[in-house]
């Protein structure tokens, strides 16, 4: 089990942020650019922590050279039941440099958009706060 999955089923988020390489890249499933930076992915990272509820995994696919994760689980948002899944890259001291969601059916993709929406105010000061310490 990756520690990145370890970390999401406790709740773990600072977990979460020690796994992350500084050049670390989001690609949301509801938000065309990537975001770029260690900072701001934990902040999202956060964010959803608390729009998720009940997520499990229930698949984990690793490359032959470990370096290649993808973690299927479920969830709820806002009542919508939500399958999806965590795609990690590791670089060369094991830290997550890219992290890409993807999330089904489109009813629960829009529901995440907006919850996750409603959280973006506080995520861009969680980021900024990060990157100003």
């Amino acid at each position: 089990m990756h520690p990145f999955r370890r970390a999401v089923e406790t709740g773990d988020t600072s977990a979460i942020e020690g796994l992350l390489a500084d050049d670390a890249v989001f690609t949301s499933p509801v938000v065309f650019k990537p975001y770029q930076g260690k900072a701001i992915t934990a902040a999202i990272v956060r964010g959803a922590a608390r729009v998720f509820q009940d997520v499990r995994y229930v698949r984990e696919i690793v490359s032959a050279d470990g370096r290649d994760h993808a973690l299927m689980f479920q969830a709820m948002v806002n009542g919508r039941q939500v399958h999806g899944c965590d795609f990690l890259h590791l670089d060369e001291d094991g830290l997550i440099d890219d992290l890409t969601v993807m999330v089904r059916p489109l009813s629960a993709a829009n529901a995440l958009a907006e919850a996750m929406g409603a959280q973006f105010d506080q995520i861009q000061r969680e980021a900024f706060g990060a990157q100003t310490h």
